[in-house]
Protein backbone atom coordinates (compact mmCIF):
# COMPACT_ATOMS: atom_id res chain seq x y z
CA UNK A 1 0.00 0.00 0.00
CA UNK A 2 1.24 3.11 -0.72
CA UNK A 3 1.03 5.46 2.40
CA UNK A 4 0.98 8.66 0.75
CA UNK A 5 -1.60 8.03 -1.78
CA UNK A 6 -3.56 5.45 0.14
CA UNK A 7 -4.03 3.11 -2.81
CA UNK A 8 -1.97 -0.46 -3.14
CA UNK A 9 0.93 -0.49 -5.16
CA UNK A 10 0.85 -3.81 -6.89
CA UNK A 11 4.24 -4.52 -8.47
CA UNK A 12 5.60 -1.22 -8.76
CA UNK A 13 9.45 -1.61 -6.83
CA UNK A 14 9.52 0.02 -3.65
CA UNK A 15 11.22 3.57 -4.09
CA UNK A 16 9.66 4.14 -7.70
CA UNK A 17 6.90 6.43 -8.18
CA UNK A 18 3.49 4.73 -6.97
CA UNK A 19 5.25 3.23 -3.67
CA UNK A 20 7.69 5.53 -2.31
CA UNK A 21 9.91 4.58 0.66
CA UNK A 22 9.91 6.23 3.65
CA UNK A 23 13.61 7.78 5.13
CA UNK A 24 14.26 7.47 8.32
CA UNK A 25 17.93 7.08 9.27
CA UNK A 26 19.45 10.23 9.76
CA UNK A 27 23.29 9.01 7.66
CA UNK A 28 21.08 8.36 4.66
CA UNK A 29 19.19 11.43 4.49
CA UNK A 30 22.54 13.16 5.35
CA UNK A 31 24.18 11.04 2.17
CA UNK A 32 21.56 12.55 -0.44
CA UNK A 33 21.51 15.84 1.28
CA UNK A 34 24.98 16.90 -0.37
CA UNK A 35 23.86 19.33 -3.51
CA UNK A 36 25.93 17.59 -5.62
CA UNK A 37 24.64 14.10 -5.00
CA UNK A 38 21.28 15.33 -5.60
CA UNK A 39 22.57 16.77 -9.25
CA UNK A 40 23.78 13.62 -9.76
CA UNK A 41 20.92 11.40 -8.01
CA UNK A 42 18.43 13.97 -9.96
CA UNK A 43 19.87 13.64 -13.74
CA UNK A 44 20.07 9.37 -12.87
CA UNK A 45 16.39 9.70 -12.42
CA UNK A 46 15.87 11.87 -15.50
CA UNK A 47 18.38 10.06 -18.26
CA UNK A 48 18.20 6.61 -16.74
CA UNK A 49 21.31 4.61 -17.18
CA UNK A 50 24.49 7.24 -17.17
CA UNK A 51 28.43 7.37 -16.46
CA UNK A 52 30.24 8.95 -14.19
CA UNK A 53 31.43 11.15 -16.61
CA UNK A 54 27.92 12.44 -18.08
CA UNK A 55 27.30 12.55 -14.06
CA UNK A 56 30.25 14.67 -13.98
CA UNK A 57 29.46 17.44 -16.66
CA UNK A 58 26.02 17.58 -14.88
CA UNK A 59 27.01 18.24 -10.87
CA UNK A 60 30.28 20.49 -12.52
CA UNK A 61 32.84 18.00 -11.28
CA UNK A 62 35.57 15.80 -12.23
CA UNK A 63 34.69 12.38 -12.98
CA UNK A 64 37.07 11.19 -10.21
CA UNK A 65 35.10 13.41 -8.09
CA UNK A 66 31.85 12.54 -9.38
CA UNK A 67 33.09 8.44 -8.96
CA UNK A 68 33.02 9.75 -4.92
CA UNK A 69 29.79 10.45 -5.12
CA UNK A 70 28.43 7.81 -6.97
CA UNK A 71 29.63 5.43 -4.60
CA UNK A 72 28.28 7.09 -1.64
CA UNK A 73 24.84 7.14 -3.06
CA UNK A 74 25.20 3.52 -4.03
CA UNK A 75 26.53 2.67 -0.50
CA UNK A 76 23.08 4.08 0.48
CA UNK A 77 21.01 2.28 -1.81
CA UNK A 78 19.78 5.45 -3.84
CA UNK A 79 21.38 4.17 -7.11
CA UNK A 80 22.97 0.89 -8.11
CA UNK A 81 25.52 0.01 -11.09
CA UNK A 82 23.63 -0.88 -14.38
CA UNK A 83 26.06 -3.28 -16.13
CA UNK A 84 23.94 -4.80 -18.44
CA UNK A 85 23.64 -1.50 -19.71
CA UNK A 86 27.61 -0.80 -20.44
CA UNK A 87 28.90 -0.77 -23.65
CA UNK A 88 31.89 -1.98 -23.31
CA UNK A 89 34.22 -3.07 -20.50
CA UNK A 90 35.90 -0.02 -19.25
CA UNK A 91 32.01 1.87 -18.81
CA UNK A 92 30.27 2.19 -15.56
CA UNK A 93 26.89 2.85 -16.36
CA UNK A 94 24.50 3.48 -13.10
CA UNK A 95 21.07 3.70 -12.79
CA UNK A 96 18.40 4.59 -9.89
CA UNK A 97 17.28 2.55 -7.09
CA UNK A 98 15.11 4.84 -5.04
CA UNK A 99 13.19 7.88 -6.77
CA UNK A 100 10.34 8.17 -4.71
CA UNK A 101 10.92 9.14 -0.96
CA UNK A 102 9.40 10.25 1.97
CA UNK A 103 11.14 11.29 5.38
CA UNK A 104 9.68 10.49 9.26
CA UNK A 105 9.05 13.81 9.98
CA UNK A 106 6.07 13.19 12.68
CA UNK A 107 6.19 13.94 16.40
CA UNK A 108 7.72 10.54 16.87
CA UNK A 109 10.96 11.28 14.91
CA UNK A 110 14.27 11.43 16.18
CA UNK A 111 15.92 15.05 16.69
CA UNK A 112 18.61 13.51 14.61
CA UNK A 113 16.24 12.23 11.97
CA UNK A 114 14.33 15.99 12.24
CA UNK A 115 17.99 17.54 11.73
CA UNK A 116 18.90 15.63 8.67
CA UNK A 117 15.36 15.55 7.01
CA UNK A 118 15.33 19.58 7.48
CA UNK A 119 18.67 19.53 6.17
CA UNK A 120 17.58 17.41 3.43
CA UNK A 121 14.47 19.38 1.91
CA UNK A 122 16.23 22.31 2.40
CA UNK A 123 18.78 21.12 -0.15
CA UNK A 124 16.36 20.00 -2.14
CA UNK A 125 14.15 23.01 -2.21
CA UNK A 126 17.34 24.80 -3.35
CA UNK A 127 17.80 22.52 -6.21
CA UNK A 128 14.47 22.61 -7.18
CA UNK A 129 15.10 26.58 -7.14
CA UNK A 130 18.24 26.92 -9.17
CA UNK A 131 15.70 25.02 -12.17
CA UNK A 132 13.09 27.38 -11.69
CA UNK A 133 15.97 30.33 -11.74
CA UNK A 134 17.42 29.01 -14.75
CA UNK A 135 13.92 28.70 -16.55
CA UNK A 136 13.03 32.47 -15.72
CA UNK A 137 16.66 33.90 -16.87
CA UNK A 138 15.90 32.23 -20.26
CA UNK A 139 12.16 32.32 -20.13
CA UNK A 140 11.93 34.27 -23.61
CA UNK A 141 13.75 31.54 -25.65
CA UNK A 142 11.24 28.69 -24.54
CA UNK A 143 8.40 27.95 -27.43
CA UNK A 144 5.42 30.44 -26.43
CA UNK A 145 3.36 26.87 -26.31
CA UNK A 146 5.71 25.74 -23.51
CA UNK A 147 5.65 29.51 -22.01
CA UNK A 148 1.58 29.17 -21.71
CA UNK A 149 1.97 25.75 -20.02
CA UNK A 150 4.58 26.40 -17.65
CA UNK A 151 3.98 29.02 -14.79
CA UNK A 152 3.06 29.19 -11.07
CA UNK A 153 -0.18 28.89 -8.90
CA UNK A 154 -1.05 30.57 -5.14
CA UNK A 155 -3.92 29.07 -3.46
CA UNK A 156 -5.26 28.35 -0.06
CA UNK A 157 -7.85 25.36 0.70
CA UNK A 158 -9.14 25.34 4.11
CA UNK A 159 -9.41 22.10 4.98
CA UNK A 160 -8.84 19.36 8.29
CA UNK A 161 -6.42 17.02 8.49
CA UNK A 162 -7.78 14.54 7.15
CA UNK A 163 -9.39 16.52 4.45
CA UNK A 164 -5.69 17.54 3.26
CA UNK A 165 -4.00 14.25 3.68
CA UNK A 166 -6.91 12.95 1.04
CA UNK A 167 -6.39 16.32 -1.35
CA UNK A 168 -2.43 14.99 -1.30
CA UNK A 169 -3.28 11.33 -2.07
CA UNK A 170 -5.93 12.61 -5.24
CA UNK A 171 -3.19 14.98 -6.21
CA UNK A 172 -0.54 12.51 -6.41
CA UNK A 173 -3.13 10.45 -8.37
CA UNK A 174 -3.21 12.90 -11.21
CA UNK A 175 0.62 13.32 -11.12
CA UNK A 176 1.46 9.41 -11.60
CA UNK A 177 0.16 8.57 -14.92
CA UNK A 178 2.51 11.44 -16.09
CA UNK A 179 5.72 10.45 -14.65
CA UNK A 180 6.72 7.86 -16.98
CA UNK A 181 10.09 7.23 -16.04
CA UNK A 182 9.95 4.64 -18.91
CA UNK A 183 10.80 6.48 -22.31
CA UNK A 184 8.53 4.20 -24.02
CA UNK A 185 5.47 5.03 -22.23
CA UNK A 186 5.84 8.88 -23.03
CA UNK A 187 3.86 10.69 -25.75
CA UNK A 188 5.72 12.25 -28.78
CA UNK A 189 6.93 15.16 -27.77
CA UNK A 190 7.27 14.86 -23.77
CA UNK A 191 10.30 16.53 -21.94
CA UNK A 192 10.69 16.57 -18.16
CA UNK A 193 9.09 19.57 -16.01
CA UNK A 194 9.74 20.25 -12.10
CA UNK A 195 6.88 20.04 -10.01
CA UNK A 196 6.80 21.38 -6.84
CA UNK A 197 3.79 21.67 -4.20
CA UNK A 198 3.67 22.78 -0.78
CA UNK A 199 0.68 21.99 1.65
CA UNK A 200 1.76 24.05 4.87
CA UNK A 201 -0.44 25.34 7.49
CA UNK A 202 -1.44 28.90 6.95
CA UNK A 203 -1.92 29.30 10.47
CA UNK A 204 -0.11 29.74 13.84
CA UNK A 205 0.23 26.27 16.26
CA UNK A 206 -2.26 27.46 18.57
CA UNK A 207 -4.82 28.20 16.23
CA UNK A 208 -5.26 24.27 15.53
CA UNK A 209 -7.67 22.96 17.84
Amino acid sequence: MDEEAGRPTGGIEPGMPGNPVRLTDPKMMRALAHPARIAIWSHIGLRGSVTATECAEVAGLSPSACSYHLRTLAKYGFIEEDRASAANGRERPWRARLLALTMDEGPDSSPAGRVAGRLLVENLRASAEEVRARYLDRRSEFPPDWQRASGEMFSVAHVTPDELSELKAKVLAVMEPYIRLDPAERSPGALPVHILLDMFPWFRPEEAP
